[in-house]
């Protein structure tokens, strides 16, 4: 819709105010813009231009500045409908490459490092979430004694993956109650998703016969299954963050005001993990611009990701950066970062 409100030269306008503020983190005037841009027409015309710009709501002044910095909505219309993406030189595919590889074959030490490379190479902060485990299938399940009141379940996934999940129990359970009910669970679980074991964990268990303190610990996993298999499922490491050094570089987080912001950014994992976790399993490319977050902590960022797959399972990466940001660069490095990763992983 925002898109269509314009003509074709406040589109052309729009376009050459974003790029030249990107690049320079200084309001664009209509002088710059006419001899930086071969828009084909005055500045006179350009500044006119501009105004109706500002009337639409995609431009705004800064102070008594002349010049006009784009708003989130015209962020918005550029991404989606003016951009051209950058092509990911052969020297960042090697360096992109080479480097996730150094993380080895575990998902979170090659999400450590790709969420690194990412930032280093977009000068953004890099983010990665670990898959969700909902769609992996479960191969093994082990009961194993911690305490008399606590016991270890192992999980062994589809792909080799192993999930460990801590179950309290009341009182001593013996250990032939131990060994039956790991038999049963393995019997009547094995070969389902997490998922569906998580929905469908009570019906399938409140029919097994067994021994009275087998049964003891098979009624914990009918009444408290659903919450103990929910654990299982959310992703393997809440968030995993690059190196916010390369946003302080920026021209936004000179003042003490905005290098707070970034500070607090980054010690809000949690919020920043549901943030990436509404975006996992949403295949393809994710961008929030600005106030599109629903958080005011988040207004002064852009938040690019995209979908990565290990077999069954996804998880997403990419970058948080103000949304001032070269956005034809990031994207196309976001989106083959997110390649590489799925190529490793699978």
């Amino acid at each position: 819709m925002a898109f269509s409100e314009l003509t074709e030269r406040e589109r052309q306008v729009l376009e050459a105010v974003i790029q030249a503020y990107v690049a320079t983190a200084e309001p664009a005037g209509s002088r710059v813009l006419s001899r930086r841009f071969d828009l084909g027409v005055s500045p006179a015309t350009i500044r006119n231009t501009m105004s109706d710009l500002e009337e639409k709501g995609f431009l705004y002044h800064p102070h008594t500045s002349a010049g006009r910095i784009p708003t989130d909505k015209a962020y918005r219309v550029y991404v989606d409908s003016l951009m051209r993406l950058e092509s990911v030189t052969d020297q960042q595919r090697s360096q992109l490459a080479a480097q996730i590889a150094a993380g080895g074959s575990a998902i979170e030490a090659i999400l450590r490092c790709a969420a690194q490379s990412l930032g280093v190479l977009t000068q953004e902060l890099g983010i990665a979430l670990g898959p969700r485990f909902d769609r992996a299938v479960l191969q093994r399940l082990e009961l194993v004694r911690v305490s008399a009141e606590r016991l270890l379940m192992v999980l062994t996934l589809s792909g080799g993956s192993v999930r460990t999940i801590f179950v309290e129990v009341p009182g001593s359970i013996a250990d032939e109650a131990l060994v039956e009910v790991t038999i049963v669970l393995n019997e009547r679980l094995a070969g389902l998703t997490l998922d569906e074991v998580r929905t469908s964990l009570s019906a399938r268990l409140r029919d097994v016969p067994g021994s009275v303190n087998a049964s003891a610990l098979l009624n914990i996993f009918v009444q408290e299954g659903e919450q103990v298999f929910a654990r299982a499922v959310e992703p393997s490491e809440a968030i995993v963050l690059g190196q916010a050094s390369v946003l302080a570089d920026q021209p936004e987080f000179a003042t003490g005001e905005r290098m707070r912001q970034l500070i607090e950014l980054t010690e809000r994992r949690q919020q920043l993990a549901t943030l990436l976790q509404a975006r996992s399993g949403a295949s393809g490319l994710s961008i929030t611009i600005g106030n599109e977050h629903g958080d005011p902590g988040l207004d002064a960022f852009t938040v690019v990701t995209a979908e990565y797959q290990a077999g069954a399972l996804s998880g997403v990466i990419g970058v948080i950066g103000p949304t001032r940001m070269p956005y034809h660069k990031v994207v196309a490095l976001v989106s083959h970062t997110s390649q590489l990763v799925s190529e490793l992983l699978c």
